[in-house]
């Protein structure tokens, strides 16, 4: 069939303007498909291939590639508002497969294996081992590592803190257990070691400068975000992680560091050597003893010394927890030596107190003498009241003062209603109920007056004799009447 001319310029009209379909072309014209594939012939697409669109992107293409060069990791979302301030109309999606193609690619690093010498280096660190149950709560626990990068000798230990005196603790104790000081102590950018740091300019903490002059070492950083740098002591974290502190607990860190360094001695030091695997650490060790530098004598002093001032209750502060003074000491200055196992007291030369120091929380450790002479200087004071009736009487009592405290409850009122049961069940009974509710998990008054009664039952003891009125019941006498009225 040969088509007019004016029926082909329709065809074209409404294929190229349009845009209809050849079908529908054909369909409401009334001709044959053939005729109007005839028609389009070269001069258009053939059936079934897609218009090109017009690409919205292409005039932002170069703004989009200049803006992956200069920030690489920016996201989609901040590059399409960038370009609709630019007046892009098309979608995020179009933008979005455009930088899948287009994000530039990170470089991937290449290390260099370095070896040190022996005696040259020391890496140091910390890993986050858990943590531990306290009096008063919980703290984190800690495990401070060091390892010679030459023979991968390791010393760790457990401890609660993370601050320089703990750090120079560790150290000193480190030394002693090699034996010698490594050349140098390569650590991270932590802000117990750096106090300031911009680019290669560091200052580190004065206290920390002071141990390596003593020590003559040198201390080291990494460079930030460059873990690898001090591979050898990420590498023994991760072995002692998976080797001794999995399905492990402690309670205690003496409990702990013991079990720690008989690993030490009995495993870590005789697993092979990863440069020359038919040695072991230990031997190489005996090799690298030799180089490391010799300890002064005597080793330096690590305790924390500093002045501190009793309060008018004869109690010093350290952490959360308070330790008492003699009384003659209240308001004044002393001095404060502490280390990680005890507090000393002094004034001057002279020793005023000795405490074992406490790792928990908001405890208060008081020596029998302090107290002794204070209630003889306080008429009113003699007789202990309170909780302090109640610590001496019933042991395990701060247990439950601990979880009223959790709770937010009124530890007065709690108190007050402990020491009725006291007086009217007796020290005995109420101790072993009180323990009772420890092992239950409870912490409720009333449980515990329900427990004081149930056991008071099964002693067949006679019933407490105490009522309580209220303050505003009056005594009067009651007179007695006839109850037959009741029944009409």
């Amino acid at each position: 069939m040969t088509a007019s001319a004016e029926l082909a310029t329709e065809i074209r009209r409404l294929f190229f303007a349009e845009h209809w379909k050849r079908g529908t072309i054909a369909t409401q014209l009334g001709t044959h498909p053939d005729v109007v594939e005839r028609v389009l012939g070269h001069l258009g697409p053939k059936a079934g291939t897609p218009r090109p669109r017009p690409n919205l992107l292409g005039p932002f293409v170069a703004f989009v590639d200049e803006t992956l060069a200069q920030y690489p990791k920016l996201v989609c979302t901040r590059i399409y508002d960038m370009l609709r301030g630019r007046g892009y109309t098309g979608s995020i999606k179009t933008l979005r497969r455009y930088v899948r193609t287009a994000r530039p690619q990170p470089r991937s690093e290449v290390f260099l294996r370095v070896e040190s010498l022996p005696g040259e280096q020391a890496q140091v660190d910390w890993a986050h081992v858990g943590s531990l149950c306290v009096p008063g709560g919980r703290r984190s626990l800690w495990a401070f590592v060091m390892v010679l990068a030459y023979s991968r000798a390791l010393w760790a230990e457990l401890v609660l803190d993370l601050d320089i005196h703990s750090l120079r603790r560790s150290l000193v104790r480190a030394a002693a257990f090699f034996g010698g000081v490594a050349r140098q102590w390569l650590f991270d950018n932590a802000k117990t070691v750096v106090v300031e740091r911009r680019g290669d300019a560091v200052r580190f903490h004065p206290d920390l400068l002071d141990l390596a002059s003593t020590l003559h070492a040198q201390p080291r950083l990494c460079a930030p975000r460059k873990p690898h740098e001090k591979g050898k002591v990420e590498r023994a974290i991760r072995y002692l992680k998976e080797r001794f502190f999995a399905a492990r607990t402690f309670h205690s860190v003496a409990h702990g560091n013991a079990q720690l360094l008989a690993f030490l001695g009995e495993i870590a030091d005789q697993r092979p050597h990863p440069r020359w695997p038919h040695r072991t650490v230990h031997d190489v060790f005996d090799e690298e003893r030799g180089r490391l530098l010799p300890l002064p004598s005597p080793l330096p002093i690590t305790d924390v010394v500093m002045p501190i001032a009793a309060d008018k209750t004869a109690f010093v502060r350290l952490d959360t927890n308070r330790y008492s003074v003699p009384a003659d000491y209240a308001r004044r200055s002393i001095t404060l030596v502490a280390s990680d196992a005890e507090i000393r007291l002094l004034d001057g030369h002279q020793l005023l107190a000795c405490h074992e120091r406490s790792w928990g929380r908001h405890q208060i450790i008081e020596t029998k003498e302090h107290r002794s002479v204070l209630l003889e200087s306080k008429q009113r004071a003699r007789e202990p009241k309170g909780r302090d009736r109640l610590q001496a009487e019933i042991p395990g009592i701060d247990v439950l003062v601990e979880r009223w405290v959790e709770q937010g409850r009124n530890i007065g009122s709690m108190v007050a209603k402990t020491i009725r049961l006291l007086d009217a069940y007796g020290s005995q009974l109420v101790s072993d109920a009180v323990q009772d509710m420890i092992s239950r998990g409870t912490h409720d008054p009333g449980a515990l007056a329900m427990l004081c009664e149930q056991r008071r039952r099964a002693l067949h003891a006679r019933p407490p004799t105490i009522i309580e009125l209220g303050p505003h019941v009056v005594e009067r006498d009651v007179i007695p009447h006839d109850l037959g009225g009741y029944d009409e």
